[in-house]
């Protein structure tokens, strides 16, 4: 008898042992990185953001600085288990490319709980919500701009007026898929004529810009140009804009004159080194759209 009552009283110890935390309160919550919570921490705190600030582009601000110090993982995303070209996931919390992050924090800023974030995830990342490698938006310009041209909308040529840089962009996504990708899929080979703020002129349009907008840093390298990282504008108390974006080593949020400084020593390291240096040509600024009106998804194609 006592034997039983012994191992029953291990067993009691052990389950309590084991037990799962309790869940964190709201205030706890609020000061976790959203990079560290849970998918179901990320749940709670996608249903209070919605509820507590009704601003959209607040609320992009907040979730966006929520994310601050998270690490940064180049080529992080896939479609597995979706499909099985690579066994990349379609969503992480953990860690973050620019792309990645700019898409994560708009889709939880338009979601009331995980599963709008997920659907609204992947409405975001392809062509009409189809989730598949042919319909992701690969390329910045001619893909995600365009197809998100319900959330966003291209105002560089307007902001800069006479100042206004111009590039053009050739595109051959059918070879990009066959050799990136392992996928044969048929697309026309696209041009485009994109515009672009000069860097010495940025800081001129700044304040035309507001919380949520969206930033495509334009490069060139041995005469072709393309958006090479995007980010996020978001407000300082004091009124000025800054750039909030995903860069190695993680999140952080930067004035554009620290990033533009950031980019030029990056610049010179590389000259010394001996490699091709990838030089900073301006910014593409898109408006994040008032009101955001998002379009269904398109059905799923069926085996």
């Amino acid at each position: 008898m006592r034997l039983a009552v012994l191992i029953c009283a291990v067993l009691l110890a052990g389950c309590t042992a084991t037990a799962p935390d309790a869940p964190l309160t709201t205030e706890q919550l609020l000061l976790k990185p959203l990079y560290k919570m849970t998918p179901a921490e990320a749940d709670r705190y996608i249903a209070h953001m919605q509820a507590a600030e009704p601003d959209l582009r607040k609320r992009i601000a907040a979730i966006g600085r929520q994310n601050i110090g998270q690490p940064y993982v180049l080529n992080l995303l896939g479609e597995y288990p979706y499909q099985i070209h690579d066994q990349l996931p379609m969503f992480s919390l953990a860690e973050s490319d620019c792309v990645v992050f700019s898409e994560h924090t708009y889709a939880m800023a338009l979601s009331r709980n995980w599963e709008e974030f997920f659907w609204m995830l992947q409405r975001i990342r392809y062509k009409d919500g189809i989730v598949g490698v042919a319909t992701r938006n690969h390329y910045t310009e001619q893909d995600w701009n365009i197809h998100n041209g319900w959330l966003v909308t291209d105002i560089s040529a307007e902001l800069a007026g006479a100042n206004v840089a111009t590039y053009e962009l050739t595109v051959d996504k059918t070879r990009f898929l066959r050799t990136r990708h392992h996928t044969e899929a048929e697309f026309p080979i696209a041009r485009s004529t994109e515009s672009y703020v000069p860097k010495e002129h940025v800081r001129e349009v700044l304040a035309k810009l507001d919380n949520g907008d969206f930033v495509n840093v334009i490069s060139t390298r041995n005469g072709e140009y393309w958006a090479s990282h995007v980010g996020l504008v978001v407000t300082a108390p004091d009124g000025s804009r800054h750039f909030l974006n995903s860069a190695a080593p993680k999140v952080r949020e930067e004035t554009f004159d620290a990033f533009i400084e950031r980019v030029a020593e990056r610049e010179k390291t590389q000259q010394k080194e001996g490699k091709p240096a990838l030089h900073l040509a301006g910014f593409k600024l898109l408006r994040l759209n008032e009101p955001v009106e998002v379009p269904p998804m398109k059905a799923q194609p069926r085996p």
